[in-house]
């Protein structure tokens, strides 16, 4: 038998054996308070009808001795208290023992209120002294109205006597057997109580005991055996797969750490076959220093603009720079281009000073460079125009990248602005896949917090122009996201 089974039998047995112990208790103290209350009422009845009697007696009297109309009303009032007893009495239920003198006592009110009408009218006759007789059976009449009302209430008293006495007896037994059973109640719980405390803390002692082996690196700790309670087999099963997960997840990374070592031996000789880029970085100066001693003074200056460039590329992605530091970057790396690309292509730069102090992500501005040269003009022969357009509006600084290239399809300018699309499923084309281009705007969004900062215009064989608003506010400080950069 399970815990919960064990508990939905015994608590509502025990419940049901104290209520029925209170309900009996109960219900005998109810029968005698309910004969009590029947009993008294009609005592106090009798009582109050023994006194209305005799007030009635005394306002009558009153009446007769004055006259006056003050008396007159109230031995009328008297009168109609008298009736009102009189109604209740007739709805009072009697006892076998007493029919006949209930009967008797009602008939006596019956004659008393008609011998006071008889006294009235008599007193209004000529005879002054008519009334004296009538008046004297009334007076008797009340007599017999309260000695026939206390033996009423002696015998009330002597028939319920032998009624309390029998269920004060009986109300004397079922406290007996409450206690009676309240003791058995106490004993019986104490003892499932700790039965099923037992049954309930043994077993979690023993799987402390066996936890605290296994925290201690002994994963073969036997467990006990635990058959008292369904719930507990389900535990003891569920560590026995701990057990076998924990030494499973071992075995996994004791595989994993000596993988792990390996790779990290060979990052080791990786690293260490590596150029340093800032040795590159000093390489690229002392040639330019050669190629200027020399009197190849456009080698020297092609020379100092890589390694400017690649002195910008070794600073922290995370950082944000100012937009005039993009722009000076943008211009050495169009530097680099023109010279691969020699006349072939011009870059106009229209730049407004007062909006280049916005604080914008670093490598901003030369990936969608990349992208013009990649994908815009790198198969056009001559006439190719690159334009960097920077103006300084209302809250916010617009920058337009524009080149007079292939242009693009709806397609693809849809992709570039689609910051969560799956770069691996774009086909690419010539030495890049856009993949900067979309970290950029990506980078941008999460700098601001906003999705809606770029605009990209552009149509086959026209031509494409990329619009960036940075808000004004980007001339705080704040860093840029590292997960997302290019």
């Amino acid at each position: 038998m399970n815990i919960r089974r064990m508990l939905f039998i015994v608590l509502p047995v025990l419940f049901i054996l104290n209520n029925a112990v209170s309900f009996f208790i109960f219900h005998s103290g109810r029968a005698v308070q309910q004969s009590y209350n029947v009993m008294l009422d009609r005592v106090l009845l009798y009582k109050q009808m023994a006194g209305q009697t005799q007030d009635n007696l005394r306002a009558m009297n009153v009446y007769l001795v004055d006259r006056s109309e003050d008396s007159r009303l109230a031995f009328l009032h008297q009168r109609e208290d008298l009736q009102g007893l009189q109604q209740k009495l007739a709805i009072q239920s009697t006892l076998p023992a007493t029919d006949l003198i209930f009967q008797s006592y009602t008939h006596m009110i019956d004659t008393f209120i008609t011998q006071e009408a008889s006294v009235i009218q008599a007193a209004n006759s000529p005879d002054a002294l008519a009334y004296t007789s009538f008046y004297e059976e009334a007076e008797h009449t009340a007599t017999f109205i309260q000695e026939e009302g206390y033996q009423l209430i002696d015998l009330e008293l002597s028939y319920y006597q032998p009624l309390y006495r029998q269920i004060l007896i009986h109300t004397e037994g079922m406290n007996r057997w409450g206690v009676v059973i309240f003791i058995l109640n106490t004993l019986i719980s104490i003892v499932l109580a700790y039965r099923i405390s037992l049954g309930i803390s043994r077993p979690i002692r023993q799987l402390v005991h066996v936890a605290q082996q296994m925290s201690d690196g002994n994963l073969d700790a036997p467990l006990p055996q635990m058959s008292a309670y369904p719930e507990f087999g389900v535990l003891e099963r569920a560590f026995v797969q701990m057990q076998e997960h924990l030494k499973a997840l071992i075995v996994k990374e004791t595989e994993g750490l000596e993988k792990d070592k390996q790779l990290k031996e060979m990052e080791l000789e990786v690293l260490q076959n590596q150029m340093n880029p800032h040795f590159l970085f000093n390489s690229l100066n002392v040639l330019s220093k050669l190629a200027l001693l020399e009197g190849a003074e456009q080698t020297s200056d092609l020379t100092v603009t890589m390694s400017n460039l690649l002195r910008y590329n070794l600073r922290k992605l995370d950082r944000p720079v100012r937009l005039k530091d993009e722009v000076e970057h943008a211009k050495q790396y169009f530097t680099i281009q023109q010279a691969r690309f020699r006349n072939r292509i011009q870059f106009v730069t229209e730049i407004d000073e007062s909006g280049l102090d916005v604080s914008v992500p670093m490598l901003t501005l030369q990936p969608i460079l990349e992208n013009v040269f990649v994908h815009g003009i790198e198969g056009m022969e001559a006439g190719a125009v690159i334009q960097l357009k920077i103006t300084s509006g209302k809250g916010e600084t617009l920058v337009a990248i524009s080149d007079n290239g292939v242009g693009m399809s709806e397609k693809v300018r849809a992709s570039l602005l689609d910051f969560d699309a799956d770069p691996q499923h774009e086909p690419s084309q010539g030495q890049s896949t856009g993949l900067g281009t979309r970290n950029v705007f990506k980078r941008l969004a999460l700098f601001y917090g906003k999705k809606d900062l770029v605009q990209i215009q552009s149509n086959p064989g026209q031509g494409t122009t990329v619009y960036l608003r940075l808000p004004a506010e980007g001339k705080e400080e704040r860093d840029v996201p590292t997960t997302h950069r290019r």
